[in-house]
């Protein structure tokens, strides 16, 4: 099983108000407890906030979004001529350009700068638009950055996104580690191996799809062409949350390693297990573990390299909740 433990701590930029700075419009912040306390062990956090590095200052009047929910304008609200759109976009742009060693971005939600979704749009008539929008600094940083995994905090805490985002974040930083120290033929294909059963519980048709990407490439394609191809395609294919099923189905593959190793009674106490999952009366630490338990006693190498087996820290305790 990979080390993950073991590795140096991913780097994740996040929203500055979220770590404690004082930087919101009213002179205070939104501490996170979950990224403070549960998180920060495991991370090497960059606080960023674009507002002030825009040269807003602290305190300073309130901002909202305006216009087109597709493409709003960002405005002072005090101050509605004081348009502060363009700032924000070229802000999020070279900070896309300069962040080039960090593995995630933990956003403030509903915010005008920061917000990924669901941020109000107000109108003419002085409500906001049904239909949300963006953040302007977040937007234009994502749009440069598609394949980088990125979050809202107050998603954070759903257990089931919770241990998606970071799952990714572990998954890009090793692919990061990769590129470092050479992109091969051989390399991209042992990657995918690693990766290939947390892709089967994520999104078993992408599954396939890189499968037959990589198994059709030869001797004279290009890595450096492929590779980065292939990587994005993982990353979008891993944004899709894992669910009872496909985990059951993952879980009763990787079973199926054991098959001349375990007793009758074994076989059927796994099973049991699995089905108690998937019917939701355990969580997914509970099968895992006894498969580990078997995979300590029958070491298989093929099993011992797969990312699903520990996509993050044990630590973490992300998979006692899903």
């Amino acid at each position: 099983m990979l080390d993950v433990a073991a590795t140096s701590k991913p780097r994740i930029a996040i929203s500055a108000c979220l770590s404690g700075h004082s930087v919101r419009y009213n002179g205070g912040h939104k501490a996170s407890e979950l990224c403070r306390e549960q998180l920060e062990q495991h991370f090497d956090w960059l606080p960023v906030c674009p507002e002030v590095a825009i040269g807003l200052g602290v305190p300073r009047d309130p901002i909202r979004l305006v216009g087109d929910p597709d493409h709003p304008a960002v405005v002072s609200t005090r101050n509605p001529g004081m348009d502060l759109t363009g700032p924000l976009r070229s802000y999020g742009e070279q900070m896309a350009n300069e962040l080039n060693d960090i593995c995630g971005y933990i956003f403030m939600q509903k915010s005008p700068s920061c917000g990924l979704a669901r941020v109000k749009v107000y109108q003419d008539n002085g409500h906001p638009a049904p239909q949300g929008g963006t953040g302007v600094y977040a937007g234009a940083f994502c749009a440069l950055r598609p394949d980088l995994p990125v979050e809202e905090e107050g998603r954070l805490h759903d257990p089931v996104l919770r241990e998606n985002f970071i799952s990714r974040v572990y998954a890009y930083a090793d692919w990061q580690h990769l590129l470092s120290e050479g992109l091969s033929r051989g390399a991209l294909v042992r990657f995918h191996s690693r990766y290939k059963y947390l892709l089967m519980a994520n999104n078993p048709h992408a599954y396939r799809q890189l499968g037959r990407l990589l198994g059709s490439m030869s001797r004279d394609d290009d890595p450096q062409v492929i590779g980065p191809r292939y990587f994005s395609a993982l990353m979008q294919a891993l944004r899709r949350c894992a669910s009872r099923g496909t985990h059951g189905n993952v879980l009763q593959h990787l079973s199926g390693y054991f098959k001349g190793a375990l007793t009758q009674q074994d076989k059927a106490e796994l099973a049991h297990i699995i089905d108690q999952y998937q019917q939701g009366f355990v969580p997914l630490v509970v099968p895992l573990t006894l498969l580990k338990h078997y995979l300590r006693k029958h070491p298989d190498p093929y099993l011992l390299q797969q990312a699903y087996l520990q996509p993050h820290p044990d630590s973490l305790g992300l998979r006692n909740a899903v």
